[in-house]
C-alpha cells in the first residue's frame, strides 16, 4: 500500500509540471498579424519568438510542404525566416512550430504578393496639335494582381476615362496594363495636364489602396505658317557686298528657323539654324535660291529668296616680273598677287608644260613659287593663273639664271723673270651662260687681250672659262697691274651686265748674278786661326745666301743661310772648297773659294828666314800685279779669293 501510494504520488507530480510548463510556454509571431503583403522584388522577414521555454527547437513549413524559398536562423527564442527578395514562390500560408520538451505549439501567418513599383507612363502617339487627333495611352508596367487594378485618366480635373481589369490571370507573373484615349486638343487645352492615375486594391477590408499617379503638361502644337523673308539691301548685289536676310515664321510652339541654299541637284545645303543671316564678302558662285524654313515638332513651312551677284573685275600682278635674273645657288621668290577677289585659285606652270622645279605656297590674295636653289632647269617662262569665280587670269615672268658668283682668277705659268717669256691665265670658274661672257685682260692702261665665247646650246651646266696670252717682262713692268675683267651679259637688253674683277701687280725678278766672296784675313790661314768669308750677290728680289761645302764625291753640304760664314778657331779639317749661292726665284748664281789650313810648323816654314828675302823682294811685284788684277775684277770678274790681303800683311 506504501509503494501504491507513492506510484500515485510520482504521477500526480508529473502532470503538475507538465500542466504548469503548458500555462507559462507560448509562442508569438512578427509582424502580429494573420495576413502581411510583400512587394516583390522587397525584403521581407517573418520572426517567430518563444517566451516560457529557455531550450525552445524551431521548424518552418508552408501548408502545402512547398518550398520555404527563403532562408531560417534561429537564435535563442527566436527563429527568423527571410525571404530576400520576395517572388511568386513566396505566396503561401508559413507555420512556425516550436517544441518545448513535450509540448508542441505553432503560429501560421499569410504572405500575399503583388507587384506596383512603377509609376503610371504617359504616352502621345504623335505631337498634340491643335484640331488634329491624338491618342494618349495611360500603362501601368509590371502590375500584380492585375485584376485588382484600376486606371483613370484626366485631363485638368476632368476624367476622361476609367478601366478597370477583372478578369482573372492564368499564370502568376508581372504584366503591363494599359489605357488608350483618343481626343482632338484645342487651344483651351494650351497649358492643361493630362493625370494617369492607378489605383490597386490589394487590400480586402476597408484599408486604403495603393496608389500611383504620373503628371504630363499637355504640350499643344500649331504647325508653322505665314513663313516671311526680308531682304537688305537688296536681292541684286555686286562681288564683295553683304546682305542680310531676315525670316519669320508664326507657330506653336515657336519654330526653328533654318536657312539653306539650293544646290544644282535640287537638295538643300544646310547654312544656318538662325532667324538673321548675313552673307559678306560675296562672289558670284553665291548666286542662286535661298530657302528659309520654319520648323516644329508638328510640321514645316518654306519660303525662298533668290539672289544675284555680279561678278566684279580683278586683276593679277606677277612679281617681281616679267623677267628675273636668277644666280644659281640662290633662292628665289616669284609671287602672284590678287586683287578685288576675295577667294582666289591658283596654279602654276612652265609655257612648255615641263616640271616647276620649286615649291609652291598659296595664302589669301598671294601664291608664290620658291625656286631653291635655283638651277639651270628653271630657264623658263613661268605661268600663274587665277581663277576667281568662273573668271580666269593668266600672267607669265620669264626666269634667267645665270652663274657669276666668283671673281676672276689671275694665274701664271711660271716666275716673271726678266726677259723670259710667261703665260697669264685669266680663269672664270663656274659660269653660266658662258656663250654670254666675255674677258678682257689689261696690263695698266692697255689692252692685252680680249675673249668672247661661242654658243653650246647642248650644255646646261656650269663652266670654268679662260683667256691665255704669253708675253716677256721686263724690269720696267713692275709695279704695273694686271687685270682680268669679266663681263657676263644676262640678256640683250633689258638687263646690265654684271661684271666681276681681279687685279695683280706685277713684280719682276731678276736672277741673281755678280756673285762674290771676300775673305778675310786670307784663305791661307795657321790652324787656331779665325777667318770670315764674306758672300754678296745681286738680283730682284735680293738672293738668299746659301753657304756649302763641296764633298770628296762632288756633293754639297750645307752650313749657312748668312752672307758671312765665319770660323773662330780653324782646323786641319776645315781645309776644303766652300761654295757661296745667290738664290731666288729666278735663279742660282755660284762661287767657290778654297780654303787651306796649315799646321802650326808648316806655316812657320812657310815663313822661315830664308825665304823672307824673297818675299820682301815680290812686295814689289805683287801691288802691281793686285793692281792689274783690280782692273780686271772691275771689267768683268766673277768672284776673287783674299789672297792680295793676306799679301798686304806681309
Amino acid at each position: 500500500m506504501p509503494r501504491k501510494m507513492s506510484v500515485i504520488f510520482g504521477v500526480s507530480n508529473i502532470f503538475w509540471t507538465v500542466f504548469a510548463v503548458s500555462q507559462a510556454f507560448k509562442v508569438d509571431m512578427f509582424p502580429d498579424e494573420s495576413k502581411i503583403f510583400a512587394q516583390i522584388g522587397d525584403s521581407v522577414s517573418l520572426i517567430c519568438s518563444a517566451t516560457g521555454c529557455e531550450s525552445a527547437s524551431f521548424s518552418w513549413r508552408t501548408q502545402m510542404d512547398s518550398p520555404l524559398n527563403g532562408k531560417v536562423r534561429n537564435e535563442g527564442t527566436k527563429s527568423t525566416l527571410t525571404m530576400d527578395p520576395v517572388n511568386f514562390g513566396n505566396e503561401h500560408q508559413y507555420l512556425c512550430t516550436v517544441i518545448c520538451g513535450a509540448i508542441k505549439l505553432e503560429k501560421a501567418i499569410r504572405v500575399e504578393i503583388y507587384s506596383f513599383s512603377k509609376d503610371p507612363e504617359i504616352h502621345l502617339g504623335s505631337p498634340p496639335e491643335v484640331g488634329k487627333p491624338v491618342t494618349v495611352t495611360c500603362s501601368v508596367p509590371d502590375v500584380y494582381p492585375f485584376e485588382r487594378l484600376e486606371i483613370e485618366l484626366f485631363k485638368g480635373n476632368r476624367s476622361m476615362k476609367i478601366q478597370e481589369f477583372l478578369e482573372p490571370s492564368e499564370k502568376k507573373a508581372q504584366e503591363t496594363k494599359s489605357l488608350e484615349v483618343t481626343f482632338s486638343p484645342t487651344d483651351e487645352d494650351i497649358g492643361k495636364a493630362l493625370v494617369c492615375q492607378a489605383t490597386l486594391h490589394i487590400y480586402d477590408d476597408d484599408s486604403p489602396p495603393k496608389v500611383r499617379k504620373t503628371t504630363k503638361e499637355l504640350e499643344v502644337y500649331i504647325s508653322p505658317k505665314d513663313t516671311a523673308i526680308s531682304v537688305n539691301p537688296s536681292t541684286r548685289l555686286q562681288e564683295g557686298d553683304s546682305v542680310t536676310m531676315t525670316c519669320t515664321s508664326a507657330g506653336l510652339p515657336a519654330p526653328r528657323i533654318l536657312w539653306s541654299k539650293k544646290l544644282d541637284n535640287g537638295n538643300l545645303q544646310l547654312l544656318s539654324k538662325n532667324a538673321t543671316l548675313t552673307l559678306i564678302s560675296m562672289r558670284a558662285e553665291d548666286s542662286g535660291i535661298y530657302v528659309c524654313e520654319g520648323d516644329n515638332p508638328v510640321g514645316k513651312d518654306r519660303k525662298e529668296v533668290e539672289l544675284i551677284v555680279q561678278e566684279k573685275n580683278f586683276t593679277v600682278e606677277i612679281l617681281p616680273g616679267p623677267q628675273i635674273a636668277a644666280q644659281i645657288g640662290d633662292s628665289v621668290v616669284l609671287t602672284c598677287d590678287v586683287r578685288d577677289c576675295d577667294s582666289p585659285s591658283f596654279s602654276w606652270r612652265t609655257q612648255i608644260d615641263s616640271p616647276l622645279n620649286g615649291k609652291v605656297r598659296s595664302e589669301g590674295s598671294k601664291s608664290t613659287l620658291t625656286l631653291s636653289p635655283v638651277s639651270p632647269e628653271n630657264e623658263h617662262f613661268y605661268l600663274c593663273t587665277v581663277m576667281c569665280g568662273q573668271r580666269k587670269l593668266e600672267k607669265r615672268i620669264q626666269v634667267k639664271p645665270y652663274s657669276f658668283s666668283s671673281d676672276p682668277e689671275i694665274e701664271m705659268s711660271g716666275p716673271l723673270v726678266s726677259g723670259n717669256p710667261v703665260t697669264v691665265s685669266c680663269k672664270v670658274p663656274n659660269v653660266y651662260r658662258f656663250d654670254r661672257l666675255e674677258i678682257e685682260l689689261f696690263k695698266g692702261e692697255s689692252i692685252m687681250m680680249n675673249k668672247i665665247f661661242s654658243k653650246d646650246v647642248s650644255k646646261k651646266a656650269l663652266e670654268t672659262k679662260s683667256l691665255e696670252k704669253t708675253f716677256i717682262p721686263t724690269t720696267e713692268d713692275t709695279g704695273n697691274v694686271l687685270v682680268c675683267l669679266a663681263r657676263l651679259s644676262i640678256d640683250e637688253m633689258e638687263f646690265e651686265p654684271k661684271q666681276r674683277q681681279s687685279t695683280q701687280t706685277l713684280y719682276i725678278n731678276v736672277a741673281p748674278r755678280d756673285t762674290t766672296i771676300l775673305v778675310s784675313p786670307s784663305s791661307i790661314l795657321e790652324e787656331g786661326s779665325s777667318v770670315n768669308m764674306t758672300c754678296a750677290s745681286d738680283g730682284l728680289p735680293a738672293p738668299q745666301i746659301l753657304w756649302s761645302r763641296q764633298l770628296s764625291n762632288g756633293d754639297l753640304q750645307p752650313i749657312s743661310e748668312n752672307a758671312t760664314l765665319t770660323f773662330m778657331s780653324t782646323k786641319m779639317e776645315d781645309s776644303g772648297i766652300y761654295v757661296c749661292e745667290g738664290i731666288n726665284q729666278a735663279g742660282i748664281s755660284r762661287k767657290e773659294v778654297e780654303l787651306i789650313i796649315q799646321g802650326r810648323e808648316s806655316y812657320k816654314d812657310y815663313f822661315s828666314p830664308g825665304l823672307l828675302v824673297l818675299y820682301c823682294a815680290s812686295s814689289l811685284i805683287i801691288p802691281a800685279i793686285g793692281m792689274i788684277i783690280y782692273f780686271a775684277r772691275r771689267a768683268n770678274t766673277t768672284g776673287s779669293y783674299s789672297l792680295v790681303e793676306a799679301q798686304k800683311v806681309c
